[in-house]
């Protein structure tokens, strides 16, 4: 029986290349995203796009509760908006704190209640370098480093029902989301790497797609670096 993954921010960088690569696993893909757009996989025989607003943090439990049996969860989806501490707007903080951290954990504890009941499951989120170095995002870094937390709390919680947990943690990656950052510090950054370069989307979605279909199953509760030596841990 073919397996089936929920992927959120399924029509940006990286949830593009995630969809990709488990369309080439032969699962079913549950896409969802706020808008999709000229999305590739619109009219994919095995994709089913669903335009959803993850600020709507009571009506995902019936999304969930609408999907068939969901064996792999990707928590991709992120925003990021680079104001000054000093000067965020209360609109922008509120929005960062529901789709980076709200809303995943309410996936994760939806999506739970049926991979405890079937005794197996896979749930991967998208957290950021910024989790461990610090963010000029103030609101940013706070919420990637408390998915994070949440990662390690949901592995401890789920890991005896037969549900593996897992992170990843990307620095910058060439998409969309970087053009919020200034250059200069883009520059800085792109120097910290060992090869001088940003990752690539699909060296991203390749670590995520491996956590979600086929890691070992001792890796529970780990987050994997993606920033080519910008942070050594």
């Amino acid at each position: 029986m073919r397996k089936h993954v929920l992927i959120t921010g399924a029509s940006g960088g990286i949830g593009k290349e995630v969809c990709d690569k488990f369309i080439e696993q032969d699962y079913n893909i549950t896409a969802l995203s706020n808008e999709f757009g000229d999305f590739v996989h619109r009219n994919h025989s095995r994709v089913e796009c669903i335009e959803f607003d993850l600020t709507k943090i009571s009506e995902i439990p019936n999304v969930i509760s609408s999907l068939p049996k969901i064996d792999t969860l990707v928590n991709n989806a992120g925003v990021m908006f680079s104001s000054p501490y000093d000067e965020y707007p209360e609109k922008l903080k509120a929005l960062t704190i529901k789709v980076n951290l709200e809303a995943p954990i309410t996936l994760v504890t939806e999506v739970a209640r049926q991979m405890k009941q079937q005794g197996s499951g896979r749930i991967v989120n998208n957290t950021s370098i910024a989790a461990h170095i610090g963010h000029p995002d103030i609101w940013y870094g706070v919420t990637k480093s408390g998915l994070l937390n949440a990662t390690k709390s949901f592995a401890k919680l789920l890991g005896p029902h037969g549900v593996m947990v897992n992170a990843i943690a990307s620095g910058p990656v060439m998409t969309p989301m970087m053009e919020s950052i200034d250059k200069d510090r883009l520059d800085k950054i792109k120097d910290s790497s060992l090869t001088g370069r940003f990752a690539y989307p699909e060296e991203v979605a390749d670590t995520i797609v491996w956590l979600g279909s086929c890691s070992p199953k001792y890796i529970n509760g780990s987050c994997i670096d993606i920033n080519d030596g910008a942070y050594f841990r």
